[in-house]
């Protein structure tokens, strides 16, 4: 069986702030079935260690960014990970990123660190382990394809970018702290406007670039989505993929879901039960269509359209439950669309994976307004539990959901709401769409289970990623 590394700030079930953590959390399994052992090396943050149970050492560093570090083997949830324990770096209170007071102060020379041993592991193995491939997610391990490169080490390697907006900029002081060497700052290596960026350094050096869906691979090309590195994408064109995630099927099945009252789409009786629910738990009374946002708030999700956006959907009958949590300006709008509708908007700040399957299991419909979105796996789990999705236009969104339009209904195929541009009043008419649709209660219920009936599983982008793998060695 062939081997691959992946490098990570974040995994399933052990660190979790979004999305990414959900992708490299499920790939292990969804790639054994390829024929590739993959295992994850993520940073031990305070109580990583804790979850790993019984853990082997593996490797070991007397200096790492700082202090002495090792690499301990465990395994979690049924995936074999391998976590950086430097105590220095990363067991602190807090998150992966910050702790009570924010940001930490050190974040590019924790994630250089992470990046670091993972090219070290990649070229010299740990613990008679070597991988026949590394990848690495986001700028936090953006370094580790770029070491491999300037240390001369022929490993393939892939990059996947799960958000451009976060690029691993720091001012060109920290260049000896993050051991880049000199001659590589400049436009084609890891300089970026007389700064640095991780995320640029691994762009211009790895074997593949991967995306989470065809559709952002292409948006990255363009000012608006490259957010500065356009350039770059441009450039390596040849080597960007665009692979769509996949949910983890098991976890999200409405069928065997302990959070929720069991149902299918082939006994839909659960569903009504888990809307009554779920109105009860945000104290809503919604004759019409009960939508459901469950998101960052914050302008990239598009947070700021909603106070001019639901007044005609509130007057038609609709009500929208709101859980997230994001900018304080953000989350006290929110709050105010509660105050201003009440009965009709709910609000919950802050984050709860349970009430998460439960909002999708109860609601009508799922809000996701972003502005970008790479690939989004809300989409997907509001397909699952017949939760019919009102999205923008934009990547991994527009790749996922098929409008409702005279034609895909005709055809039968649509299974959403899909409106373009990202502005307030493309948003009150899809509202109003959404609205209408669910008038016809025939078409409504065959519009539900055709989303529900549709596999977003990983066994299709695993085959994708294995064969990728298979192309560079």
């Amino acid at each position: 069986m062939k081997k691959v590394l992946s490098v990570a700030s974040e995994a399933v079930p052990l660190i979790k702030t979004g999305g990414l953590a959900d992708v490299v959390g499920a790939l292990p399994a969804a790639l054994a079935g390829q024929g590739w052992q993959m295992r994850v090396l993520i940073p031990a943050c305070r109580g990583v260690l804790a979850q790993l149970g019984k853990v082997k050492q593996v490797w070991t560093d007397p200096d790492l960014f700082g202090g002495p570090a090792r690499v301990v083997l465990g395994k979690c949830g049924g995936v074999e990970v391998m976590a950086l324990d430097a105590p220095h770096l990363y067991d602190r209170a807090g998150g992966p990123y910050s702790g009570p007071d924010g940001d930490f102060w050190d974040n590019a020379e924790r994630f250089a660190a992470l990046s670091w041993a993972a090219a070290a592991i990649a070229r010299d193995g740990a613990g008679g382990w070597q991988p026949d491939v590394l990848h690495a997610h986001d700028w936090q391990a953006a370094l580790a394809p770029a070491y491999l490169r300037y240390w001369g080490v022929q490993i393939p390697t892939v990059l996947t970018i799960h958000n451009m907006a976060f690029q691993g900029r720091v001012g060109a002081t920290k260049m000896a702290a993050l051991r880049l060497p000199p001659d590589w700052f400049h436009r084609d290596g890891y300089e970026y406007w007389s700064d640095i960026s991780t995320l640029k350094a691994g762009l211009t050096v790895a074997y593949a670039i991967t995306t989470v869906s065809p559709r952002y691979a292409d948006e990255l090309m363009r000012a608006e989505f490259g957010l500065g590195l356009e350039g770059v994408i441009q450039a390596r064109a040849g080597a960007v993929h665009g692979i769509l995630n996949g949910i983890d099927m098991a976890v999200w099945n409405p069928a065997q879901d302990p959070e929720i009252i069991p149902f299918s789409a082939g006994k839909m009786a659960g569903k009504a039960k888990n809307r009554k629910a779920l109105m009860d738990e945000f104290h809503l009374d919604v004759p019409g269509p009960l939508a459901v946002l469950v998101s960052r708030l914050t302008p990239q999700k598009g947070i700021d359209l909603l106070p001019s956006s639901l007044e005609d959907f509130i007057a038609a009958g609709g009500g929208l439950a709101i859980l997230g949590s994001g900018d304080p300006w953000a989350e006290g709008m929110v709050q105010g669309l509660a105050a201003r509708y009440p009965g009709r908007v709910g609000v919950k700040i802050g984050y709860d994976e349970g009430l998460s399957h439960r909002m999708f299991a109860g609601g009508d419909a799922v809000l996701v307004p972003s502005r970008f979105e790479p690939c989004g796996l809300t989409q997907l789990y509001g397909l699952r539990y017949g939760c019919v999705p009102v999205v923008s236009a934009v990547g991994g969104l527009a790749d996922t959901v098929i409008g409702a339009t005279p034609a895909t209904e005709a055809a039968g195929a649509a299974t959403g709401v899909v409106f373009h541009p990202v502005d307030d009043l493309a948003l009150r008419q899809a509202l109003r769409k959404l609205t209408s649709l669910y008038a016809d209660r025939k078409g409504w219920a065959a519009l539900v289970r055709r989303g529900m009936k549709t596999d977003w599983g990983w066994d299709a982008s695993a085959a994708r990623y294995a064969a990728l793998y298979e192309s560079l060695l």
